[in-house]
């Protein structure tokens, strides 16, 4: 048994690996770069964890989502693997504390948070460590091509100054070949081995279902297919009125949204995990680093944002290989919807300057200050106060912080941390000293361990249930102690955190570039049209149209999607397909071969006939190849 395979078993309790994860661990583990393309389900955490198990050194992973990176650490720590995860939410002395571990400790898994990067106090103690890899998780977030670009993700390429030996992977489940070359590009991999799984899933059969009464479609599947399942909605309103709905027609259901306080919603999880609740209902807050692998089907009531959304939470079915289903309920409405949505996502350029004046007034901060602080910020309180709707005032934060000029991060609850300021040997005398306190204490240390060695999460609710104090009263005790400077003491916080990443600017100088706002907008334009067109067609397999969309060429039918079941699909659509795409093809180089021709995305789009889908990819595709190519401000020209 080889080493990895030896750790794998010891670790995870598999007796083998999955397709492609032992090639991309056996290239990390040779010190090479790699990008590992791999669906939802499909097993990428695997594939930086094990090498850090077998590298001498900690591995640093970088990750955008604060909620899956403590559960990552919470599950590797169950495991007995020494992981650690520092983000904006936490203290300076905790970050302080996390880092010292990694240089002197043998943390075996450093996680953390793209903005963290840049700031003076990582970058003074990564010097120090033994890097023996950087993972880069959810890569397609470094590429303006990807539907959730994030400019803290450009700061990456740091550590290719810093650590120019230690391999780096990037791992994303949903990149086109374009999102692949700009991932290769701006973490500045060396020559990279590129692993990229095919996007068919055979057991998972794609379904469109049409129909007005979106909730009676969705009960139908929930009545004709057995097992657990997720039904996503767009808003919380619509996700407890259709669990509503599925628990008066006597289906186990719930609701889950990002709303509900983290302890209910970890609850609502846990069951749905343990089959206790059948369906859960949810916005697209719920799944993310959730591996149920009996899951028979997604329904999704409205159609999502983008093709990439669509795969990547449709892939949570059927991830044990058995029959699941991934349904899409849609209906007319949805296409106004949809053109809404982008128009509530871009607004006028006036307003997102106004914001930004808002947002610096409401936190009192003055032009010139402001950079680098970090500030509890609840949307709700401040669209009140200045009389914005809360999704003007969000979207318009998005574009500012695509800008450079803050960052917004998800909405976290972080749980009360204690770690001893005194040795064991002195807390023996406060226990004498402070005779009311000893049972606290004494309860404490049975409930938690590592208090004298790093900050250690709390639950003021658990305390108080063992040792029969009131929840109050154990919050008390634990700030008594931490005024006695027995105990550091990290109260509970529960909001969004607003990191300003600039000084705060007079409005007339805030400037809001042409890439993120008007092509951007293009983009998720053409997105919206390609999933819409996904829905509408009725005449070429589904798993195809998906495939294609990602460049894989791929030419044989699923058999298994409502198309290839109702039509019989054959082989003569798929040429009429590929017959159209060379068509627009040589009609893009057409119009471009004129003199000096170049147009925007938007108006080459609106001269292209047929279809919006195929025409994206074609784009795309020649993109890709150099055939054609586009320019900072937008603007698509033929290639020289």
């Amino acid at each position: 048994m080889s080493a990895i395979d030896a750790i794998l078993k010891k670790y995870w309790g598999y007796d083998s690996f999955r397709p492609l994860q032992r090639e991309i661990i056996n290239s990390v583990v040779a010190g090479c770069d790699a990008v590992a393309l791999l669906p939802t389900g499909g097993g990428k955490s695997i594939t930086y964890q094990v090498p850090a198990m077998a590298m001498d050194g900690v591995a640093i992973v970088v990750t955008p989502l604060i909620a899956l990176m403590k559960d990552q650490v919470d599950a590797l720590r169950k495991k007995g693997i020494k992981a650690v995860a520092i983000n904006s939410s936490m203290p300076y002395r905790e970050i302080d504390a996390a880092l010292d571990n990694c240089v002197y400790g043998d943390v075996k898994l450093l996680y953390i948070a793209p903005e963290r990067i840049d700031t003076l106090i990582f970058r003074k103690r990564v010097v120090k460590m033994q890097v023996s890899l950087i993972a880069v998780d959810e890569a397609h977030c470094i590429s303006e091509w990807g539907y959730d670009f994030r400019p803290s993700y450009l700061k990456i390429s740091v550590l290719r100054d810093i650590l120019p030996e230690v391999p780096v992977m990037a791992l994303t489940a949903t990149a086109t070949s374009l999102v692949l070359r700009d991932i290769e590009f701006h973490l500045r991999l060396d020559s990279p081995q590129v692993f990229r799984a095919s996007f068919a899933r055979a057991n998972l059969s794609f379904i469109v279902r049409r129909g007005e009464n979106k909730p009676e479609q969705i009960l139908r599947v929930v009545e004709g297919v057995p097992g657990s399942g997720i039904v996503y909605t767009r808003t919380r309103s619509d996700a407890e009125q259709l669990a509503d709905f599925l628990k008066d027609k006597e289906v186990s259901a719930d609701f889950y949204h990002a709303g509900l306080g983290y302890r209910l919603r970890t609850l609502r999880q846990q069951e749905w995990m343990d089959g206790k609740i059948r369906v859960i209902v949810a916005t697209n807050a719920f799944g993310m680093g959730i591996d149920k692998a009996d899951v028979r089907f997604v329904v999704h009531h409205q159609i999502p944002e983008s093709i990439e959304a669509y795969y990547q939470e449709a892939g949570r079915a059927g991830r044990d290989g058995k029959r699941a289903y991934a349904v899409v309920v849609y209906n007319e409405g949805d296409n106004l919807a949809a053109r809404r949505r982008i128009e509530m996502e871009y607004p006028p350029l006036d307003t997102i300057k106004a914001v930004y004046e808002s947002l610096f007034n409401y936190l009192q901060v003055s032009i010139g200050g402001g950079k680098d602080e970090i500030y509890d910020f609840r949307l709700t309180e401040f669209a009140a106060r200045f009389k914005i709707f809360s999704a003007t005032a969000l979207n318009a934060i998005k574009i500012l912080e695509l800008n450079g000029y803050m960052t917004l991060t998800d909405e976290m609850d972080n749980p009360s941390r204690v770690m001893f300021r005194v040795r064991r040997d002195d807390l023996y005398k406060v226990r004498v000293d402070k005779a009311e306190l000893d049972s606290f204490l004494k309860m404490l240390m049975r409930s938690y361990t590592g208090l004298f060695s790093g900050f250690v999460a709390i639950d003021e609710k658990y305390l108080a249930r063992v040792s029969g104090y009131t929840e109050q009263k154990v919050i008390d005790m634990l700030m008594n102690l931490s005024q006695m400077k027995v105990i550091h003491l990290i109260p509970r916080r529960s909001s969004p955190l607003l990191i300003l990443t600039e000084e705060r600017l007079p409005t007339g100088d805030v400037v809001i570039s042409a890439a993120t706002y008007q092509r951007r907008r293009e983009q998720s334009e053409l997105r919206s049209a390609a999933i819409v067109e996904y829905v509408q067609a009725e005449d070429e397999c589904r798993s195809l149209v998906l495939r294609r969309y990602f460049d894989e060429q791929a030419d044989e039918p699923c058999g298994v999607c409502d198309v290839c079941i109702q039509r019989k699909q054959s082989g003569i659509e798929l040429e009429k397909s590929m017959a159209a795409t060379e068509s627009i093809e040589k009609f893009i180089l057409q119009l471009l071969s004129q003199e000096d021709a170049q147009y925007d995305l938007r108006t080459l789009m609106s001269r292209i006939p047929g279809s919006s889908n195929i025409a994206l990819n074609v784009i795309r595709r020649m993109i890709a190849s150099s055939t054609i190519s586009q320019l900072p401000n937008g603007a698509i020209k033929i290639s020289r």
